[in-house]
């Protein structure tokens, strides 16, 4: 008896776990909170952030350059027979301890400006960086958008397979009705039973690429495979979205707006610092030296405090360094960095005219989605009365079974059309809200 009573107890402890977790709801994520997750989580992202992290370090490395260096260095020395101490520079004979202790410090007064050039270089560097990084989020934003709105179709078309199937299944149970009643042939039965496992195939093939556009949104998020995930649904019909610029205008947004551009333009300055820090190499090169040494003999009687007081040394050094001829590197490297200049002005213009191919072929295909969404409405109007009317029709046994199929199927299309012209007008609308600098909502 007890131990049928912990049976009983398990199982309506697991009943009622189960019955909760159902009732929990899955989170249905809109637009906005996957791009604002992405943005924070995706590796792409992360990555490029790191890249502003080492512009940071090579920034503080370049402008510690300008700074003093100092080290320290000690040695001990044991020596016998003849030699010369290293402290009295005395020739002795006989076994000798010596100490030397010593601090060194140099500074680069001139370079030829290199290090005044190489901290603004690394100053561009970090500005691109961070253009880099930006980009890295847009390209992020776009892909979002993108797998987004394809989900919203693949979802959207679910709906009217499982329509579809629902629809063929009533005429199939009709079809078999009518059969019995000898109103119809066994052929126009298969012809429903047909349409209704075709319906039933779309049902299950729209499932798949639901799933599949959910596991590329959730990749893009960093969600874990088993975590589970939902998208919000758009209201109703969306209206027709007017679009009021020109290309041009869209175009020349894009320009100030998108951080691609702008880092083709550091890029030019960037390497004109690298002229700059070439050309420096031509000139003389000033650096201050310093030193101060002590040390400590066992030839000398006096004791180690004593000696290391007396024999301190200090040192002051300028070294003047004027460059005569290095084997044409810095020729070389002046002829390099003006190569480079014109690679990175060329690049610009590749960027710009990237720039304005996507531009055009979001505006384009935003104006043909518009009137594609125009004609796909009207036809699928137009096919949804000629569907109504085929199935009064068939009722009445004014039409076959093979003319209601076919009436289905233009139907069917007629939907499917209409849902793709529906979502390629909100993608291309969104895009150029995007080049624009806008946001992107839904």
């Amino acid at each position: 008896m007890k131990f049928k009573l912990i049976i009983s107890t398990i199982l309506f402890s697991q009943l009622a776990f189960s019955q909760l977790a159902d009732s929990v709801e899955t989170k249905k994520w809109t637009l906005e909170e996957c791009i604002d997750y992405a943005i924070e989580n995706n590796i792409t992202v992360k990555d490029a952030s790191l890249y502003t992290n080492i512009a940071e370090i090579d920034l503080n490395t370049a402008k510690s350059a300008r700074l003093p260096n100092l080290f320290g260095s000690a040695s001990q020395r044991v020596s016998s027979g003849n030699t010369i101490d290293p402290i009295t520079s005395d020739y002795v004979t006989d076994q000798n301890f010596s100490t030397n202790v010593g601090l060194n410090s140099s500074v680069v007064l001139f370079q030829g400006n290199q290090l005044n050039n190489q901290v603004k270089q690394s100053q561009l560097l970090l500005q691109q960086s961070q253009f880099i990084e930006e980009e890295a989020k847009n390209n992020i934003v776009i892909s979002i958008l993108q797998a987004y709105v394809q989900t919203l179709y693949s979802k959207e078309d679910i709906a009217i397979s499982e329509n579809n199937l629902a629809a063929s299944e009533n005429e199939l149970q009709q079809a078999k009705a009518k059969l019995e009643a000898g109103s119809i042939s066994l052929s126009e039965l298969t012809d429903i039973q047909s349409q209704a496992a075709t319906n039933k195939y779309n049902v299950i093939s729209a499932k798949n690429n639901y799933q599949q556009n959910i596991i590329v949104l959730k990749q893009l998020l960093e969600l874990p495979p088993t975590e589970d995930f939902a998208i919000e649904s758009v209201d109703g019909d969306m209206e027709l979205i007017n679009i009021e610029l020109n290309s041009v205008a869209i175009y020349n947004n894009a320009l100030n707006n998108l951080p691609e551009l702008k880092s083709s333009e550091l890029d030019i300055e960037i390497n004109e610092k690298a002229l700059d820090i070439a050309k420096g190499a031509y000139l003389p090169s000033l650096t201050l030296n310093g030193a101060l040494t002590t040390g400590y003999t066992s030839v000398l009687n006096s004791s180690f405090r004593d000696q290391f007081n007396f024999n301190l040394n200090p040192q002051l050094a300028l070294t003047l360094t004027v460059p005569i001829f290095n084997r044409n590197r810095t020729k070389n490297a002046v002829q390099t960095a003006s190569i480079n200049i014109e690679r990175a002005q060329l690049q610009k213009q590749t960027t710009e005219k990237i720039i304005y191919q996507k531009v055009e072929t979001a505006y384009q295909n935003a104006i043909s989605s518009q009137e594609q969404l125009i004609a796909a409405e009207a036809s699928q109007d137009a096919a949804e009365q000629s569907y109504d009317l085929a199935q009064k029709s068939y009722d009445l046994g004014g039409i076959s079974t093979t003319d209601l199929v076919l009436s289905q199927n233009i139907y069917t299309n007629a939907q499917q059309n209409y849902i793709q012209a529906k979502y390629m007008n909100i993608l291309y609308y969104q895009l150029l809200q995007f080049y624009q600098g806008n946001d992107i909502k839904l």
